[in-house]
């Protein structure tokens, strides 16, 4: 233990013995099941998680599976918009009901709470890390197989809230071909190896766009480096995304459901083999 501890585990990530002993989970209320919890995080900002969290439950709602999404990007959320929400969360009287979208998938995002949804959340770290637990356990989720977790940016608190207070089974790494992005995945990684929670494996976000006259892939931000990053932490590359402005379209449109691309058909294999229900 370090001679500096102030014993609170929430916000630490020494590797010490009173860590080992584990930190207990936050719980779901009585109303609530959740079988698994995927997390899409990455080290930086505008990579694309929310889309990819987005297409994933999609993707495992097609399968036959229930799946949900919290929305923990608390001061940046934008899953309600892409599946086009518009009405409020409301409450049973004891806990609040997730809002659902067309084809089933429960959400429970920031957004769903405010009148304006260009209101800003301007609130200090320990109130966005309440909030986060909050949408664990005070949401009422149903039967819910799969639960998809669209982590905000970095490696700060809410982060580290996530993977200490919710059963996190695994991880997606969002990623995009610069340079300066693939390292700060790696910041994504030796984070989830510090709190002992499963790498599934990477995804990488605009790599490339295909040339609307001969059809050939052009890579505009170079060839990325995510086979190097894949290969030193001995991680699987799930899906390599496109620049799509159709699925763009569909985005903001608010009308997602509708995709129809096979770009993360493997991940969505991967989650239902490593992690089945």
């Amino acid at each position: 233990m370090s001679e500096e501890c102030t014993h609170d585990c929430s916000s630490c990530t020494a590797n010490c013995s009173s860590r080992q002993q584990g930190i207990p989970k936050e719980q779901l209320n009585e109303l609530s099941s959740v079988k698994r919890v995927i997390g899409v995080v990455s080290g930086k900002g505008g990579v694309g998680k929310s889309i990819v969290t987005s297409m994933l439950s999609v993707l495992m709602q097609r399968k036959g599976y229930k799946t949900a999404i919290l929305d923990a990007d608390i001061t940046g959320p934008s899953i309600p918009r892409a599946f086009g929400l518009k009405d409020r969360a409301l409450s049973n009287g004891q806990y609040l009901l997730p809002v659902t979208t067309k084809t089933g998938i429960d959400v429970m995002s920031v957004n769903l709470l405010l009148e304006d949804e260009t209101r800003p959340v301007v609130w200090r770290g320990p109130v966005i890390a309440g909030t986060v637990k909050q949408f664990w356990t005070d949401v009422v989720w149903d039967e819910v197989d799969y639960m998809f977790v669209d982590m905000p940016p970095g490696t700060g608190d809410v982060p580290l809230t996530v993977f200490q207070s919710l059963p996190i089974d695994g991880i997606i790494i969002v990623t995009t071909p610069q340079d300066l992005v693939s390292m700060i995945v790696e910041k994504a990684a030796k984070m989830a190896q510090m709190m002992n929670v499963p790498v599934i494996g990477i995804v990488q976000n605009m790599s490339y766009v295909i040339c609307p006259d001969c059809g050939k892939e052009m890579h505009i931000f170079g060839e990325g480096k995510i086979s190097e990053v894949a290969k030193k932490y001995n991680y699987e590359i799930l899906g390599e995304l496109p620049i799509d402005a159709k699925l763009a379209k569909l985005c903001d449109k608010g009308i997602i459901e509708l995709m129809e691309n096979n770009y993360l058909d493997n991940a969505s294999d991967a989650i239902e083999q490593r992690f089945p229900n």
